[in-house]
């Protein structure tokens, strides 16, 4: 059984592996069209920003949503997927973390330790997943009263997923908070983008004002981290996902149950960069987001893992807990309604 396993994730990763080949002309197209559609929304929040205030908010949900775009060639430069070039990658990705306010090099390695340990449930403690890790239910029981209530109040949907993470991205993402002592470079790099956010917010508000550049940028942050934040935490916590102990757990099962296939509309995953295609994404990380629907359509085997739509991506939201009896996860109220067995020695991620 084992071996028919390992041999079903040999051929599906040579079949995945036909897609991995970056094509400058499609990255530099996508990067251009990103980057020009953003900073135009920006641009035209400026021309409007002293004539119409929702008007301005307005268009700041659409330049947020090329900000979660330019994020996806950023991420895709950390994988070096975007580009054949490591320079190249790790250039664009600079210039992209400038705009996402995400320092590069720090998130480049923290998510190359997330694709070891996704969804592996005795190395969740590491702080490489803050986005989409979670408790199991017979340890939020284990807790006492006050950390319980602590526990639901930062995991409330309205919380986790919309005050917090402007917060990640303004204040957080500002100071190395979850560096190791021995991240050097990645600790001087956190700086180094602090000192050119400076100066651009000095230079933008010399220019036009600093309370527009506060009605403008402000708007853009927080859309577009609200965006991010819950792509990134519904690709691994939804109801049908697979959580297992490091024994059990595989990397071609983790990627194929443990991560989401969100059946976005088409002008949507465009948008997104095709991330919601994230089992084929965990399956081979080096495949540029813009193959990613190649890839999906040509392995019948990725087409075949259950998907979810957009409503049930927003849905997934109020999940919180994962249940090793019932093999799924659930609410904090489903929690509550049903005994818990205690956690289970392991469980198969076949």
């Amino acid at each position: 059984m084992n071996r028919q396993r390992a041999d079903d994730g040999r051929s599906l990763r040579a079949a995945t592996a036909a897609f991995q080949r970056p094509a400058l002309s499609a990255s530099l197209v996508q990067l251009g069209v990103s980057l020009a559609c953003f900073l135009g929304a920006c641009a035209l929040m400026y021309v409007v920003a002293g004539r119409s205030t929702w008007a301005t908010l307005a268009l700041g949900l659409v330049a947020g949503g090329f900000l979660v775009r330019l994020f996806v060639i950023q991420h895709d430069c950390g994988h070096g997927s975007f580009f054949r070039s490591r320079a190249a990658n790790t250039a664009v990705g600079m210039l992209c973390s400038v705009l996402t306010m995400t320092p590069f090099a720090a998130w480049r390695r923290q998510h190359a330790g997330h694709h070891g340990i996704w969804n592996d449930l005795d190395r969740r403690q590491s702080g490489l997943d803050i986005y989409s890790t979670c408790r199991t239910v017979a340890e939020y029981r284990a807790l006492g009263p006050w950390r319980r209530r602590w526990y639901r109040l930062v995991r409330h949907p309205l919380v986790a997923n919309v005050l917090l993470p402007p917060f990640v991205f303004l204040l957080l993402y500002r100071v190395p908070f979850d560096m190791p002592r021995g991240w050097s470079p990645e600790r001087w790099a956190v700086h180094g983008l602090n000192a050119v956010l400076a100066a651009i917010v000095v230079g933008l508000g010399l220019a036009f004002g600093f309370g527009e550049v506060a009605l403008v940028q402000l708007p853009v942050i927080v859309a577009g981290s609200i965006v991010g934040v819950w792509l990134f935490t519904i690709q691994h916590r939804f109801e049908t996902t697979l959580w297992a102990r490091h024994g059990a757990w595989s990397p071609v099962a983790a990627a194929l149950r443990g991560s989401s296939y969100l059946r976005l509309p088409r002008p949507l995953e465009w948008l997104t960069g095709s991330i919601g295609l994230h089992h084929v994404h965990h399956l081979d990380p080096r495949i540029p987001n813009y193959r990613l629907r190649a890839c999906l359509e040509a392995v019948p085997a990725l087409r075949a893992v259950p998907g979810m739509t957009l409503w049930d991506g927003l849905r997934a939201l109020r999940l919180a807990l994962w249940d090793e009896d019932r093999q799924r996860m659930v609410t904090f109220r489903e929690a509550a309604r049903r005994p818990s067995r205690g956690a289970r020695a392991g469980s198969p991620c076949t």
